[in-house]
């Protein structure tokens, strides 16, 4: 799926082909509206779980019906059976996704306007994990890496891309690595993290750890989302993983 969103390109270090900087998110969007986007539906997620809850009904349904038809001489077995699986709760869309912080300590910045720490008032595109220093830092979904970056505000940084989702995770520890060949790798020696740029990683991978490069105050992981290219609130996200 393509995304909406289409940042403007930027000269990488060292070579002349452009690259798509999605992390310098802390910039408002350029759509011309003055107001971000606060909050955001959470359509496909939804239209899964539709999906799931329809094509379940149809195989309960048409379970039934080859249970009754062969097991005739057993019927009060087979509806109680199919009674109990039809009034099971449903597995959540969310359950293959992963919290993204390991030993976490708590949320020290929300999702919405702010007082900046650096001075003034501002937007904050994300949601602020402490943890302490050197603790690692999960995908929170699979999909393909499609930016590491170390020399914006957002540091050390990685941006994954799971269909219409970016998730972007700031203030890593380690440092960006260009190879001749144009390939960028994230790179952190001492956490064991080596995550090249274009690779898919799985839910719950390890793709770093809790740092304190680019503009930051203290440990912790800046974790932004976008859905089709509107931000959103990773709260609403977690608290939609907990239900």
């Amino acid at each position: 799926m393509k995304l909406s969103f289409k940042p403007s390109p930027l000269v990488d270090r060292g070579r002349d082909q452009p690259i798509q900087r999605y992390s310098r998110h802390y910039a408002p969007p350029s759509s011309g509206s003055g107001e971000p986007a606060t909050t955001a539906k959470l359509p496909r997620v939804v239209q899964q779980r539709s999906t799931w809850l329809g094509a379940m009904g149809l195989a309960l349904l048409g379970g039934l019906i080859w249970a009754v038809a062969e097991l005739g001489y057993q019927p009060p077995l087979v509806e109680a059976q199919a009674t109990q699986a039809v009034g099971q709760e449903p597995l959540s869309p969310w359950q293959s996704a992963s919290f993204p912080v390991e030993e976490f300590l708590a949320y020290t910045s929300a999702f919405g306007y702010r007082d900046h720490p650096f001075g003034g008032r501002s937007f904050h595109y994300g949601l602020d994990i402490a943890a302490p220093m050197g603790s690692y830092i999960r995908a929170w979904w699979s999909g393909q890496v499609v930016e590491v970056t170390d020399d914006t505000a957002c540091g050390t940084s990685v941006v994954i891309e799971s269909s219409g989702w970016l998730h972007i995770y700031c203030h890593l520890q380690g440092y960006v690595v260009i190879e001749t060949d144009g390939d960028r790798w994230l790179v952190d020696h001492d956490g064991g993290i080596k995550v090249r740029q274009g690779d898919t990683v799985e839910s719950g991978q390890r793709i770093g750890r809790i740092g304190m490069t680019g503009r930051t105050t203290g440990p912790h992981l800046h974790w932004g989302m976008k859905y089709q290219g509107t931000w959103v609130d990773p709260a609403v996200v977690v608290k939609a993983m907990l239900e």
